[in-house]
């Protein structure tokens, strides 16, 4: 089993901050240089892990028959982080089916796992494209998504302050779609205390200086801290004067934050003691269409004060991922929530160079997930220009400086962007036509 520092040193190499500043001006990207795909992966949506059954509570779409028996869907990567050894991934699942009503059976996971890339060797495509399971401790292939693959969100310790579904006897039931407010939690759920889509929606991950994990969630929003067995080391960390709809608090005072617009990324510094996150949508009292990036340090386990304000595009209406580039530098995914037009871009942003008249950091498109060149067709679609449609695009890691991975969240099972088939899960490896300054 590798240490929690070799851990932690890999999460930098691939996609945290690696070292300090050196400028003070972000790095120039051509617009129109749209990158090149290098790798190209699929994950198909009917792909399941054992567990308690899910589903009860959300009606089956696009094929796919709902509840799943004893099982749990692989589905909705809404975080990534380097896996164990080169070339293996850790992929965060989020809340399960989408809502807080309709997840009490889904349980909150991430899954180790190893894409073999199509990719072009020089005189022709080679690499399966599948993407496989693997042990998320030796990194070794196995058969399908069992116990050694995966890590289950639990509080045996009751370190949240607030009520879990796994305290209830029946799940908990809003009385509109499918199910009923008769089935009882599944004595797994309780006996472990097992996080639920209902208890938590968790959007972002990483890992400090100290192997633990923190997670930014949507409910509250909140930071969640566990070890690397996903166990709840401590109370949830509230923003303050910031409540979604959905926060257990709330206790009918207005929220000051829509549904879903919690934490949606999470960056960590080359130390892994200082996390940046970033909100999904505009606090009450903010500019229009802006979203607060917040410092929070790990050691004091607290926010700084400090804050910065991101600005979205006019054809934005959500943010998808945040990762680091170097120690003022990030990646932020953007994206809109309509079929047509569909707008899906990666940007560059600079914490250190600030707008003086908005207060907004500054921003410069790095890649557009609508226009990839993709000369060797490696996702054997036909075309030589490849797009990524998906309506939630909500992964991106620094594989080096050239180079990122970027994956969707495929929204099981009602996203579909061919009428009737369930999106899958694609991983993309994107060439940049200029080099990120990682130090």
């Amino acid at each position: 089993m590798k240490s929690h520092n070799e851990v932690f040193r890999r999460s930098l190499l691939a996609g945290a901050i690696i070292a300090t500043f050196a400028g003070s001006l972000a790095a120039s990207f051509d617009a129109s240089a749209a990158g090149t795909l290098e790798g190209f992966a699929s994950l198909p949506a009917a792909t399941f892990s054992k567990g308690p059954t899910a589903g009860h509570f959300v009606n089956g779409a696009n094929g796919e028959a709902l509840p799943l028996i004893d099982q749990q869907p692989v589905q909705g990567f809404s975080a990534v982080l380097p896996g164990p050894v080169a070339g293996t991934y850790q992929m965060m699942c989020d809340n399960g089916f989408g809502t807080k009503a309709n997840s009490p059976d889904a349980l909150l996971r991430f899954y180790t796992m190893k894409p073999n890339f199509r990719y072009w060797d020089g005189s022709a495509v080679v690499g399966t494209g599948v993407v496989n399971p693997v042990d998320r401790i030796t990194g070794a292939k196995k058969d399908g998504f069992n116990a050694k693959t995966l890590v289950t969100l639990a509080d045996p310790d009751h370190k949240l302050g607030f009520a879990l579904v796994a305290d209830g006897t029946n799940y908990p039931y809003s009385g509109s779609g499918p199910g009923s407010a008769t089935i009882p939690v599944d004595k797994a759920i309780k006996k472990g205390r097992l996080l639920t889509g209902s208890d938590l929606d968790i959007e972002s991950m990483r890992v400090d200086k100290n192997g633990h994990y923190w997670f930014g969630e949507e409910f509250g929003p909140f930071l969640v801290k566990t070890d690397a067995n996903g166990k709840v080391l401590r109370s949830e960390i509230p923003l303050a004067g910031v409540q979604g709809p959905d926060n257990p608090y709330l206790n009918g005072a207005t929220p000051t934050l829509n549904s879903s617009n919690g934490y949606e990324g999470l960056a960590i510094n080359a130390a892994g003691d200082t996390l940046y996150a970033l909100l999904e949508g505009t606090v009450v009292g903010d500019p229009a269409r802006s979203l607060r990036i917040n410092e929070f340090s790990i050691d004091a386990e607290a926010y700084t004060g400090k804050k910065w304000m991101y600005s979205l595009d006019p054809s934005g209406t959500n943010i998808g991922d945040m990762t680091a580039v170097n120690s003022h530098q990030f990646i932020v995914i953007e994206r809109n929530g309509t079929q047509e037009p569909r707008f899906k871009k990666l940007f560059l942003i600079d914490l250190d160079v600030v707008d003086p008249t908005t207060g907004f950091v500054q921003k410069t498109e790095l890649v557009d997930l609508m226009n990839i060149a993709d000369p060797h067709d490696l996702n054997a679609d036909g075309q030589t220009v490849f797009t990524f449609p998906f309506v939630t695009i909500e992964d991106v890691l620094v594989l080096d400086a050239k180079t990122l991975l970027v994956m969707n969240d495929n929204n099981y099972p009602g996203s579909s962007r061919t009428a009737g088939v369930p999106d899958p899960n694609e991983f993309l490896k994107i060439h940049l036509d200029q080099k990120l300054k990682l130090e």
